[in-house]
């Protein structure tokens, strides 16, 4: 199983960007999380199969998460980029929801990670 991210980079505050990850097979949840050094990772977006999707408060609004199931690829479109944004975001999936959903708070359930993409917001 792999998950390959792709799309990070630097940009200024308020910029955009598009982040993508490709697995290689299918999953039933997917998700986008973020670590910075030191600091506990955290949840950022989930979306599943049926189409139900998880937020972290901080981006509720800015980023959106999709998928293409034919693909096996995930996505998010992040706008109004701020320093806080700056981390490297992961990739995630799994096997199975959880009770039909993924909360971005339950991150340590993800099965399988990717390597991560870095984002940097100056």
């Amino acid at each position: 199983v792999q998950l390959v991210e792709s799309g990070g980079g630097s940009v200024q505050v308020g910029g955009s960007l598009r982040l993508s990850c490709e697995a290689s097979v299918s999953f039933v949840c997917m998700g986008w999380f973020r670590q910075v050094l030191g600091k506990e990772r955290e949840g950022v977006a989930t979306i599943c199969r049926n189409g139900r999707t998880d937020y972290l408060d901080s981006v509720n609004g800015r980023f959106i998460i999709s998928k293409d199931d034919a693909k096996r690829s995930l996505y998010l479109e992040m706008t109004g980029l701020k320093p806080e944004d700056t981390a490297t975001y992961l990739c995630a999936a799994r096997r199975q929801g959880l009770g039909g959903t993924w909360p971005v708070r339950r991150w340590t359930e993800g099965m399988y990670w990717g390597q991560g993409t870095q984002v940097t917001v100056s």
